[in-house]
């Protein structure tokens, strides 16, 4: 009888993860076909190289010379893997992509991904703002104490406007886009399926019961404990459709879901993410820790603004 019971539960939670992640591929899929398709269209026409001169002052007061410009806008709307492209072309030294790595870090693919958490509890524009915000602070930070005067890791190179035909880079947009997809709908799949058998055996509760210590010290409720562990390890992108999924059931406070994003807006994906860049000899401590400690102080000022402005109204 009791494995019966074992069997009827796990053939409940099958079910239902299949069906959540298919929805949320879905859902996310809407988001990701045109927002790429749009950016891979602008990249090809030239004009985000040459609005670059835009944010050349800007550099100056982030330590980077102008033509960190690229990286970080191509970054801010691509994702990680936008900004490295541009990075790896570029006359940059170890000091300023550490720096780069550091923003882009905290501040990528903000569309996309402020779409994402614009469904699950904060305002797409409040999202970006607090990441643009804190990548800029981070990296003010930590300049002092990093050497951006050495020798360049690249050769010096310009960036060409793209030669390509229109239908070659149709053709390529399409071949990434369709491995992306393919990635997405499995870890979407395996996670919502993991989240429902786990809720079905009773197991969430022991889980977040064993990081709670952790969750203490990042300033957020026990409440959101799946939800963080699954931006930590899967990123906003491919935890989004998780985490979306989990704020429709009303079972979070508008605080709760505000420093939760708050957390993961500046810290998340600390597996994938981190590692693309140790290629360009950026050291452990800067992709991980700055971001990290950065986090928790997001967090406990925004308890501090809360406590000084009143609590949050539903």
């Amino acid at each position: 009888m009791d494995y019966q019971t074992n069997s009827e539960k796990l053939k409940e939670g099958l079910a239902g993860g299949i069906g959540k992640g298919w929805k949320g591929f879905v859902w996310m899929m809407e988001i990701i076909l045109p927002v790429s398709f749009l950016t891979a269209l602008l990249a090809w026409s030239g004009w985000m190289e040459r609005v670059d001169f835009v944010i050349k002052p800007v550099m100056g007061f982030l330590s980077l010379p102008g033509i960190a410009a690229l990286p970080l806008l191509m970054g801010a709307l691509t994702g990680i893997y936008g900004g490295i492209a541009s990075m790896a072309v570029l006359p940059l030294n170890a000091g300023q992509m550490t720096l780069i790595a550091v923003f882009l870090l905290i501040a990528h693919n903000l569309i996309q991904e402020g779409m994402i958490q614009g469904k699950s509890g904060m305002g797409i524009l409040r999202a970006t703002l607090f990441r643009l915000v804190f990548a800029v602070v981070t990296v003010l930070i930590i300049a002092p104490f990093i050497n951006t005067t050495g020798q360049s890791v690249a050769a010096a190179m310009t960036v060409p406007h793209s030669s390509q035909t229109f239908t070659d880079m149709l053709s390529q947009w399409w071949h990434v886009m369709w491995r992306l997809a393919i990635k997405i709908l499995f870890i979407i799949m395996f996670v919502l399926t993991m989240v429902e058998i786990l809720k079905t055996f009773g197991w969430i509760d022991h889980i977040v019961r064993f990081i709670s210590p952790v969750l203490k010290i990042m300033g957020l409720s026990r409440r959101v404990g799946i939800l963080w562990i699954t931006a930590i390890v899967f990123g906003l992108a491919y935890g989004g459709a998780v985490i979306v999924e989990e704020a429709k059931r009303g079972n979070l406070t508008g605080e709760e879901l505000e420093r939760l994003h708050l957390s993961i807006g500046i810290n998340h994906s600390m597996i994938e993410d981190p590692a693309l860049f140790l290629p360009f000899g950026i050291g452990l401590f800067w992709l991980w820790i700055p971001r990290l400690l950065m986090a928790i102080v997001a967090v406990r000022l925004l308890a501090l603004w809360r406590s000084f402005a009143g609590p949050k109204k539903s």
